[in-house]
């Protein structure tokens, strides 16, 4: 950049433009503004909110000679205000421009947008929503960004204490490096707006796979590191509404870790799927299930996910379909627990986690809807894979008995509980559940038959552990994610003791899998359905 164009440092702020949504703070930050001796120009209902608390505001549409109309649909798209906001201050032909047309300069934009996003969440209609959709506030946030050099622009009333410092430690001026921060945030905004806007409409249009797609984030958290110490990380919010790990109450412990957040989440994304059912429990290491148990009581739920893996659990994750209780708070700290997280917990429950101040306490109001279609994507060198979330499951009318036995209705209620659970097992799955828990798991291994007997073999572990004279698996079911493609892992599964399968079909050597199971006494059931999770 030449000598004569490096970037103004300090800006003296005179002629200031409001115009928002969001209404909070405003007031506040105008009154500041006023008394620093900052002209005010306003739009519409900002204009009349300003006037009401007694400050003096010039109305936009005097400054450009045309009344706001259609609806408030065109009311700053004028050289008037485009050009105080785009003029370069120090560039003779911009100013010679500006004095010839009587354009006077804008120091600040101060801007929040339609609440797209908001009316979106809200439900409502195609037509509603396009009415929401903000044209004069990104393009004037655009040109007061592009010429942060002398504009500055704020879009979060958030961001009003920050500027009111600015404005006070320089005198009523602004810092270069702080417009330029300033600058980052607002197209920030407006991307995420736009983004919002463009996947809206591809779900309207029922468009799976648009030509260009966007997401964006509102951060949350900067995260003391990512899955590993050198790694940086920080945690964005969407803007959805789901209940979960984002929107959820903290009571006590401290800040959430990278790996905390992706392991409470899947925790209660999987505990949601018994919603209704019952008490439930599920812990969680390292992204996958080491216990999933139903109860009488959400204590017993506990105490049975608990058997299921107790080494595992050590450090966990625990989540809970209803309100977490004292008698299951007292049973919970009873080991290290890293984060618990349920709908609700009780002055009980919460009075004994107060003890341990390393645990985390996550309520959320709710559970998220095991059923909701969303979008999960993740990336790749030079792109992203985007697809639904997996939020498919099967009822006893979608599976097909294969074998010469059909399951009782015993095994056939396991059978339909291991296969939920399969679906949030890191793939190649198999999951063991007995009497409504899990007996055994086996996460992500490179062969089916090996995750076959990972999960017999802790699940023996765990019964001498116990002081057990057989395996947890005697008497157990089997879900499998994906098809046996061999016989061997179905062989390896009635050595353990399970009775009963529950698999998705489809293999070449179904025939030779269905044969195996009636020669060991086995019932087999397909679901014509995958849940591989990578």
């Amino acid at each position: 950049m030449p000598a004569d164009r490096l970037p103004a440092d300090i800006v003296h702020v005179k002629r200031a433009l409001l115009s928002v949504s969001d209404k909070t703070g405003l007031i506040d930050l105008a009154r500041t503004l006023a008394a620093m001796g900052v002209e005010l120009l306003s739009t519409g209902g900002s204009a009349g909110t300003l006037r009401q608390a007694g400050l003096t505001v010039v109305d936009v549409a005097d400054v450009t000679g045309f009344p706001e109309m259609m609806d408030g649909r065109v009311k700053t798209l004028h050289p008037n205000v485009h050009g105080g906001l785009l003029a370069l201050r120090d560039d003779a032909g911009h100013v010679a421009a500006m004095q010839a047309h009587g354009i006077a300069p804008i120091d600040l934009l101060v801007v929040n947008l339609y609440p797209f996003e908001a009316t979106v969440a809200k439900g409502a209609d195609y037509d509603t929503c396009i009415e929401n959709i903000d044209i004069g506030g990104p393009a004037m946030i655009r040109a007061a960004s592009k010429n942060h050099r002398f504009v500055n622009v704020v879009t979060d009333p958030e961001d009003y204490a920050a500027l009111l410092a600015e404005l006070g430690t320089h005198d009523g001026a602004t810092s270069y490096g702080f417009r330029q921060g300033l600058a980052q945030t607002a197209y920030a905004r407006t991307a995420a707006y736009d983004a919002a806007v463009s996947n809206w409409m591809a779900g309207a249009l029922n468009v799976v796979a648009p030509r260009r797609r966007a997401f964006a984030g509102t951060l949350a958290q900067t995260l003391r590191y990512g899955e590993n110490p050198h790694q940086r990380a920080a945690f964005y919010t969407d803007g959805s509404a789901r209940p979960g790990v984002a929107t959820a109450k903290q009571w006590q412990g401290k800040e959430l870790s990278y790996n905390n957040i992706n392991d409470t989440d899947a925790a209660f994304e999987l505990v949601a799927e018994f919603a209704g059912k019952g008490p439930a429990v599920a812990i969680i290491k390292h992204a996958n299930p080491c216990g999933v148990a139903l109860g009488a009581t959400l204590a017993e739920a506990y105490g049975r996910a608990f058997d299921c893996d107790r080494t595992s659990a050590f450090g966990g994750i625990i989540a809970l379909n209803q309100t977490l209780d004292g008698p299951t708070a007292e049973r919970i700290v009873e080991i290290f627990t890293e984060v618990v997280i349920a709908p609700d917990a009780d002055d009980a429950a919460r009075a004994v986690f107060a003890g341990k101040k390393n645990l985390r306490l996550l309520t959320t109001g709710t559970l998220p809807d095991a059923a909701t279609l969303g979008l999960a994507f993740r990336q790749v060198a030079g792109g992203f894979l985007v697809q639904d979330r997996d939020a498919a499951n099967v009822t006893l009318d979608d599976l097909r008995v294969v074998t010469k036995r059909a399951p009782t209705d015993a095994e056939m209620r396991d059978l339909l509980m291991a296969w939920t659970v399969a679906k949030h097992v890191k793939s190649n799955a198999i999951i063991y559940v007995k009497d409504g828990a899990t007996v055994g798991v086996g996460a992500g291994q490179m062969s089916r038959v090996d995750s076959t007997r990972i999960a017999a073999r802790k699940a023996d572990d765990m019964a001498q552990a116990m002081g057990l004279a057989q395996p947890l698996t005697i008497g157990s079911v089997v879900a499998s994610d994906a098809f046996f493609p061999f016989a061997d892992g179905l062989i390896t599964a009635a050595e353990a003791g399970a009775t009963a399968i529950i698999q998705p079909g489809g293999s070449m050597r179904d025939d030779e899998v269905i044969a195996a199971a009636d020669a060991a006494g086995l019932a087999m059931v397909f679901t014509n359905q995958r849940h591989f999770r990578h």
